[in-house]
């Protein structure tokens, strides 16, 4: 091999490589979040979890990728282990489909001198695809279709590349050196050795398959070398998953183990059963020199075969994982805001899935921690306020990991929809922390009534009960809906909003009067309304909230003006709802 082929070697595998991640990255475009969305929720048994990794890695192309994400599901505790095994075992059979279609390098037009034949050739298809792919990107304005340019660029490009490499290894065949490197690579444990290290350094199966492929061209390569190069190339493909679990909670770094442990047994199993057949049969087809077919032949029996075998022993697997690596003590403490996965941000539709359930989360324990403190009032108790306080801290944390989260998914390449959906939550979260504040404020309320002895009358009492009523009756709605609760009417907030205004005027005025007539102190006056202000603010956040969920579009129109023009233009529903909540509420 001259210098000039081993320049054209390099040249060849960066344009392979590149054509390969382009091609993919389109694909997974294309397909948008439904076949991440749709592996996570339809893995439910060990045989649907083969299928679907199957479909899904054969789609976007990588075992990897895949096996990625679901280390990432089973991290954030979407996913179990009995889950994921399933899917990663169909990853395996999933990117072999790429061998099939590197295969296509090694179809020509023939040596015929008929003009049609050409059109057989790769060459000619490669071109067909690059000009559709150029036409496509530098024209089309849907999404959709630039990505399409993207995947037949990406072929074109790897196609090319491929053709390139082959071209490089010619003359290959008359080099000892080489003849003998491929005859050592016979030997199993040299075989997978070397498959193992060429496609850890990679990071990519089908790209070593890919290298091999093209190493068949020479003629040297035997398929019994192939196959064990092949066996080394699944383990080997086990590095980028095992890397993407660096700072992984304890299960997903046993998911990611799972790659590792399936491809190795398999090759522990496989090996030495095919080593001891072909000793005492001497299968000829072995000894025949590989091509690009008969790679992605042993490819794909060797994954299909490992997947029969080691399928029924799906729970062996996962108390295996679990005994190799033991539970730690703050996993439970950190999973729901681990659903908040860096992996998923390469896949939008499940990254805003689960920001929803933990805003769902933080939601619910705002709501709960603003009955704690409305709960002081009438029944102090320090162990309660401390309560309120820790759970306080909790719920900003929450909106620090949610604001942040959400923020880096708006750099995302996301739908109308989804962007819809990120701004609502972005405008939501901050309603929720601040409905929390507020019931710390309470709580310090109840805490200056309880240290001071403050009592107040029986009149202010009652009417402090009814307006806690229609607080806890707002929150309620609120947050119901929010979580997708089909029962409760969003259209009731802005009626009871209202009610709740003027309440709290009714309730001022009220309290003027008694401190004026001495039936109350004006300490108990600062407290009252310090009360009223609180639970007022509180019914606003409720507001912005239910005109985020009526989907108003929060960027183009200005949220108080469409309030306004909502109480100045009364609609028969609005005036229902408010002369309901004026009888139930009515001091």
């Amino acid at each position: 091999m001259e210098l000039k082929d081993i320049f054209s070697l390099i040249t060849g595998l960066a344009m392979f490589l590149f054509g390969m991640n382009a091609m993919g990255d389109g694909l997974k475009r294309v397909a948008g979040s439904k076949l991440e969305t749709i592996l996570w929720k339809l893995s439910s048994t060990p045989l649907k979890g083969v299928l679907l990794g199957t479909g899904v890695t054969a789609v976007i192309q990588s075992s990897s990728a895949t096996s990625c994400m679901v280390v990432g599901f089973v991290n954030s505790g979407m996913m179990t282990i009995a889950q994921a095994i399933g899917i990663i075992m169909g990853a395996n059979i999933g990117t072999t489909a790429t061998g099939w279609i590197l295969s296509l390098a090694a179809v020509d037009g023939g040596d015929s001198g008929a003009i049609w034949t050409q059109f057989l050739s790769t060459t000619f298809i490669s071109a067909v695809f690059a000009l559709i792919g150029v036409l496509f990107m530098m024209l089309a304005k849907k999404s959709a279709l630039k990505s399409t340019g993207d995947i037949m660029l990406g072929f074109a490009v790897l196609m090319s590349g491929m053709k390139m490499m082959s071209g490089a290894m010619d003359g290959l065949e008359s080099s000892v050196v080489f003849q003998d490197m491929m005859t050592s690579f016979s030997n199993p444990f040299l075989g997978i050795l070397a498959g193992t290290v060429i496609t850890a350094i990679l990071q990519s199966a089908s790209a070593s398959i890919g290298i091999l492929q093209a190493l068949s061209i020479s003629g040297a390569v035997s398929n019994t070398t192939a196959l064990y190069l092949v066996i080394g190339m699944c383990i080997g493909a086990s590095m980028p998953v095992l890397l993407s679990a660096i700072g992984a909670t304890t299960n997903g770094k046993r998911a990611s183990i799972i790659y590792l442990i399936f491809n190795t047994i398999g090759a522990i199993i496989l090996s030495p059963i095919f080593y001891g057949l072909d000793y005492f049969f001497q299968f000829a087809y072995m000894d025949m020199p590989a091509d690009a077919i008969s790679i992605a032949l042993i490819n794909t029996v060797f994954n299909t075969a490992t997947t029969i075998i080691l399928l029924p022993f799906v729970k062996q697997f996962d108390k295996l994982v679990c005994a190799l690596i033991k539970d730690k003590k703050d996993d439970k403490e950190r999973v729901l805001l681990d659903r908040l996965e860096e992996r998923f941000l390469e896949h939008p539709g499940v990254a805003i899935d689960q920001s929803r359930t933990v805003l769902m989360a933080m939601a619910e324990k705002s709501q709960r921690n603003l009955q704690r403190a409305i709960s002081l009032l009438t029944n102090f108790n320090d162990k309660e306020y401390e309560v309120v306080q820790e759970k306080e801290e909790v719920i900003d944390n929450y909106e620090d990991k949610l604001g942040t989260y959400l923020v880096k998914i708006t750099g995302l390449e996301l739908n109308e929809n989804q962007s819809r959906e990120v701004s609502r939550f972005l405008h939501t979260i901050g309603d929720f922390e601040r409905i929390a504040d507020h019931a710390v404020n309470i709580s310090h309320v109840a805490k200056e009534i309880h240290e001071k002895q403050l009592s107040f009358s029986h009149e202010a009492n009652r009417e402090l009960e009814v307006l806690a009523g229609a607080i806890e009756e707002i929150v309620t709605l609120s947050v119901s809906c929010f979580v997708g609760d089909e029962n409760t009417d969003i259209y009731r907030v802005e009626p009871l909003e209202e009610m709740i205004d003027l309440l709290c005027d009714e309730l001022k005025l009220r309290h003027i009067n008694r401190v004026q007539n001495g039936n109350c102190t004006l300490n108990q006056g600062f407290v009252f309304s310090d009360l009223i202000t609180n639970y007022e603010r509180i019914a606003d956040h409720c507001s912005n909230i239910a005109v985020a969920l009526i989907e108003v579009d929060l960027d183009a129109m200005d949220i108080h003006a469409y309030l306004n023009g909502l109480k100045e233009h009364k609609s028969k529903e609005f005036i229902k709802y408010y002369d309901e909540y004026k009888v139930k509420y009515a001091l």
